[in-house]
Parts: C-alpha cells; sequence; structure tokens
C-alpha cells in the first residue's frame, strides 16, 4: 500500500525522500520492525483477554514434568502471528505480485483452518477438535490453489539465457512468456534471456541446477506431457504441503519450539528468495533467476519478525500457546514458500527438525503395530513420541531441548545456504 502511496507522491508532487520505497531491503527492514512492534504490543492485550474469558489449553496428562503448569495457559495466539504477518505485508508490499498474494492466501487459509480446530476445542469443549480429514482437505486446497498458480499463471516464470546451439524451450509443456533480454554481467559482457513459463525446481549439489517435472511425465509418453506435467505438479505440492503443515504442527508440543524453528526456516528462505530474484546475485552464484521474486524478502521480513516477537511471549515459561492457528500457518507459509522459490527438494535440510518429528511418530506408530502383531503386545523405539517428548522423558529440561533444537535447526539452515555454491 505505502509502496503505491508514495510512487505516486514522488512521480506527481516529487517529494523528497519517497524513492527509498523503491528498495526492497528498506521494506523488508521495515516489515520486520513493525511485526515486532504488533506481537509485543498486540501479544499482551490477547493474553489478557484470553485469560478474561478463560480460553485456556487443555493438557492431556501424558506424564511430563511440568504439563501441569501449562493447563489454563491462553491458546489461539496464532491470532498474533498471522495479524503480524499481514499488516506489514500489505502496507508495505506490491500486493499486486503473484508471490505475494499466494502467500497471503497461503496465510490466512491454514490460519483458519487452524483456528477452527481451536474454537472447536476451546469453546465448544471439544478435545479432539477438527475431524483429521477436514484438516486434510484444508491442506489439499491450499495444495491446488498453489500447484495451479505456479503452473498456469503467465506472471510466474523463470528467466533463461538464450545460447548458440541449444534450445529455450525444453519440452512441450514449457512456453516462452516474454523477452529476449539483454543484460550485462560484471564483465560488461551482454548475454540474452527470455522468460520461460516451466514446472522446474532446483536441484541441489548439481551444477545443471533445474529438473523439470516434464521429465517425470515423459514415462507416461511423450504426447501425453502436455497433460500429465500439471497433474504430477500438482500432486507434489499438495504433498509438501500437507508434510510441512503437519510437521510444524508436530513440533509445536513444547514451549518456543516451533516458532523458533519456523524462524530460522524463514530466513533461509528469505535469503534464497532475495538472491534468486535478484539478477545480479543469481547470475554471479550461476542459480535460477526468477523475476519478481524479490518482493517476498517483504513477506519473509515480516514472517521472521512476527515469530521472533511471538517468542517474548511464547518462550519458556510460555504465557501464551499459538495453538493449531498458528502452527498449521506456519507450516502452510514455510511450505509455500519453498514451493515458489524452487527450493523443495531441499525441503528435508530446511525443514529437519520438522521431518524428524513427524518421522519420529510414523517410526513410532509403525513399530507398535508391528511388534503387537509379532509378539501380542506394543513395543516403542522412543519412549515417547514426536521426538522432543522423548528427550522430556529422559529427563532432559524443556528450554534445553527448545535451544539444541534451534541449534541443530541454525546448522541446517546454513548447509541450505551452502548449497547455493555447491554445485
Amino acid at each position: 500500500m505505502f509502496y503505491y502511496l508514495f510512487t505516486y507522491l514522488r512521480e506527481h508532487f516529487g517529494l523528497f525522500g519517497a524513492g527509498v520505497f523503491y528498495y526492497i531491503t528498506f521494506r523488508a527492514a521495515l516489515a520486520i520492525i513493525l511485526s515486532l512492534i504488533i506481537t509485543l504490543l498486540m501479544g499482551k492485550r490477547l493474553i489478557n483477554y484470553l485469560q478474561r474469558k478463560q480460553i485456556g489449553e487443555t493438557v492431556r496428562d501424558l506424564g511430563l514434568e511440568g504439563e501441569k503448569t501449562k493447563k489454563g495457559t491462553p491458546t489461539m495466539g496464532g491470532i498474533i502471528i498471522i495479524s503480524a504477518i499481514l499488516i506489514p505485508t500489505i502496507l508495505f508490499a506490491r500486493i499486486t505480485n503473484v508471490y505475494i498474494i499466494m502467500m497471503l492466501v497461503s496465510t490466512v487459509w491454514l490460519g483458519l483452518v487452524g483456528f477452527i480446530d481451536d474454537y472447536i476445542k476451546v469453546f465448544r469443549k471439544n478435545k479432539e477438535g477438527l475431524a483429521g480429514r477436514f484438516k486434510i482437505m484444508g491442506q489439499v486446497g491450499l495444495g491446488i490453489i498453489v500447484g495451479a498458480t505456479m503452473y498456469y499463471n503467465n506472471n510466474v516464470v523463470v528467466s533463461r539465457e538464450v545460447q548458440k546451439g541449444k534450445p529455450v524451450i525444453y519440452n512441450a509443456a514449457e512456453k516462452i512468456i516474454s523477452g529476449p533480454f539483454t543484460r550485462k554481467d560484471e564483465n560488461g559482457v551482454q548475454h540474452e534471456y527470455m522468460r520461460i513459463k516451466s514446472a522446474t525446481t532446483t536441484i541441489p549439489f548439481v551444477k545443471s541446477h533445474e529438473m523439470s517435472f516434464a521429465r517425470i511425465a515423459r514415462i507416461f509418453g511423450e504426447k501425453s506431457v502436455k497433460v500429465v506435467t500439471p497433474v504430477i505438479y500438482i500432486i507434489f505440492v499438495i504433498f509438501i504441503i500437507v508434510a510441512v503443515s503437519n510437521g510444524a504442527n508436530i513440533t509445536d508440543g513444547i514451549d518456543g519450539l516451533a516458532t523458533g524453528t519456523s524462524a530460522i526456516a524463514g530466513i533461509c528462505l528469505g535469503v534464497f528468495a532475495y538472491l534468486s530474484g535478484n539478477y545480479i546475485f543469481a547470475d554471479y552464484l550461476n542459480i535460477m533467476h526468477i523475476p519478481n521474486l524479490a518482493e517476498l524478502s517483504i513477506f519473509t521480513g515480516a514472517f521472521i519478525g512476527a515469530c521472533v516477537g511471538f517468542l517474548w511471549y511464547n518462550a519458556y515459561p510460555a504465557q501464551v500457546f499459538m495453538g493449531d492457528t498458528g502452527s498449521l500457518a506456519l507450516g502452510g507459509i514455510i511450505a509455500s514458500l519453498s514451493i515458489i522459490v524452487r527450493k523443495e527438494l531441499l525441503i528435508p535440510i530446511i525443514c529437519g527438525i520438522f521431518l524428524v518429528e513427524n518421522l519420529s511418530v510414523v517410526i513410532q506408530v509403525w513399530y507398535f503395530n508391528r511388534t503387537w502383531k509379532k509378539y501380542g503386545e506394543g513395543r516403542r523405539i522412543f519412549l515417547m513420541s514426536p521426538l522432543h517428548h522423548h528427550y522430556q522423558m529422559l529427563g532432559y529440561h524443556e528450554s534445553k531441548i527448545v535451544t539444541r533444537f534451534w541449534i541443530v535447526g541454525i546448522i541446517l539452515a546454513i548447509l541450505s545456504i551452502v548449497t547455493l555454491k555447491l554445485q
């Protein structure tokens, strides 16, 4: 909103200093600051309101140390996070940008699914909340929206260099949207680029870093590439959104764990968005250039600021829980960001904490059922799943578990960023 306002004032009235809003880094910094202010100011008021209305968490008796003290702690704090993301983004980003629109939809969509779940738990006094199939339907619905937009919207393109003797279009599922555009590299040499509509992703650690989903579609025959490619791509997107949002939901089990882990992943994806959206950096690093992607830096700035600000109240001992309103939204945001910046294959590293938490539950259930059938009694690999509860059962303090998980998350984020040069 402010971008368009100050652009108008500069062009029509020559307002001094208005041009600073052209800089993405400036607007991203403002988004971070404003999101922090919103979470800090809004957080206390919302906590007091939830306490007055007695909107507290119902804690299951798992036999864990300190869980009884959490009973009655205000929940649905995800409203704070979502507000602190939406307001700065709407104010400072170019909201006509297709990537910004997708991220706003992702935030509101899964935030609403989580809110309904929390509402049923808190106000209807139903501990089960929203039925699992409806949550999955919400996640699948978002996957279809994001996948279809990424595949069919002509504003979602990649830049590809025009080289003699090499085709610009690699398969029947691709098409040229615009170009050629001429740009100079750091040595002053001119290069021609075209904007291509293509369902591709980045392959980490590989020099020829583009992988097209049309290659997978060729399994079903060359003639069916145009029809099969979008189906494969959208199913792939759905899988990512379901997996990551559920991973974030499972990780939100102890104070500050999901919030801090999400902030770390957001910083990593924000770096990818800025570098891939900037022609100079993309050319220097030899990575995929995605036009207009850098605008996502404003959204990621607001996202990081919201998570860090929420930690003020969510760190041990938590004064408020985010609930499914926050955890599903955070997972959906991280999944959608990964898809948009075309780093889907890096998700196991970027979201390594979410992955391990998810796997610990899957492995525990699988092993329990297997031993039940084989020995007539269910046995466990972990003392309790998800994994953070296993460490609690071992006697580790909550804050120590969270801190160590954060450290692992930081290491994974650094490793993900390092892949930019490991080709």
